[in-house]
């Protein structure tokens, strides 16, 4: 099956934005997460210390999302410079409102 440039294009901005709001959501959600650790510790007034394993281990993986984040950055900056390469592209980030209404055009 063959696609065109620009429903390919279109394609692809959308599954980036979707991406990168999932990204964003797990961090707010694992950030939510950890600030219930800490207030159930001290609510539940436990040892101070209780749990704090496993809040390093929360603290680790949000800075691996952070990460993550940085990489996917580079992968949105370089298909704007494919998108550009190949003609698709003549401005910079389109909405994503222009997202959906492109991929409605395309379809």
């Amino acid at each position: 099956m063959t696609m065109t440039t620009s429903a390919a294009s279109a394609r692809l901005a959308r599954e980036l934005t979707d991406a990168e709001t999932a990204l964003n959501e797990a961090l707010i959600r694992q950030s939510q997460l950890f600030t219930s650790m800490i207030v159930a510790r001290r609510d539940v007034e436990v040892d101070q210390f209780t749990g704090q394993d496993v809040l390093m281990r929360l603290n680790k993986a949000q800075q691996e999302l952070l990460s993550s984040g940085g990489g996917l950055a580079r992968v949105h900056g370089r298909l704007l410079d494919i998108g550009r390469e190949v003609g698709v592209l003549s401005e910079d980030c389109p909405t994503h409102g222009q997202l959906l209404a492109d991929e409605s055009l395309a379809a």
